[in-house]
């Protein structure tokens, strides 16, 4: 998902790589694997991002993931 990011490229490539080898360790299908990641970000905006921009937030996400596959 390129954008602008305030953390630099190393640090984003290694966690990156730390959840695909995860996946790839426990030989997630491609449904299992995006049920997981799904609940992670489930998670995350249920747990970290304040209730009053949640749904913006959300919205905002599921934009920039839309446009990250169309390419």
């Amino acid at each position: 998902m390129p954008q602008q990011s305030q953390y630099n490229d190393a640090q984003f490539e290694v966690i990156l790589n730390d959840v695909l080898a995860c996946l790839e360790k426990h030989q997630a299908t491609r449904d299992l694997s995006l049920m997981v990641l799904g609940n992670a970000v489930t998670h995350i905006f249920s747990h970290q991002v304040d209730e009053r921009i949640r749904t913006q937030m959300v919205e905002q996400f599921c934009s920039v993931l839309t446009r990250s596959v169309k390419g």
